[in-house]
């Protein structure tokens, strides 16, 4: 299986399925399958869904599922949290 993030780079420029599949040249129905992970993409499609979002193949499919975008943008080591058992973690606004 190949994972991608079409579905994610997809919202992030507001696109339809439609517009999308348009401006790459294959059926809308694809492009769902492509995000649902039921179709295996030709290495010409790959390619092409690359340039149109100017990335770098690697940025948008992968052998392995992808981490989520938060862990990648902001990794907080769990070793640092301290939690009392049966506590909520709160998050904190603004100065201390």
């Amino acid at each position: 299986m190949i994972y991608n993030r079409i579905a994610v780079l997809r919202a992030e420029r507001s696109l339809s399925r439609q517009v999308l599949a348009r401006e790459i040249g294959v059926h809308p129905q694809t492009v769902g399958f492509l995000e649902r992970g039921d179709y295996t993409p030709s290495l010409d499609l790959v390619f092409k869904l690359s340039r149109f979002f100017n990335l770098p193949v690697e940025a948008v499919f992968s052998p392995e599922p992808f981490r989520p975008l938060s862990e990648q943008v902001y990794p907080i080591p769990f070793s640092t949290v301290e939690v009392s058992p049966g506590a909520i973690p709160s998050a904190r606004c603004g100065p201390p």
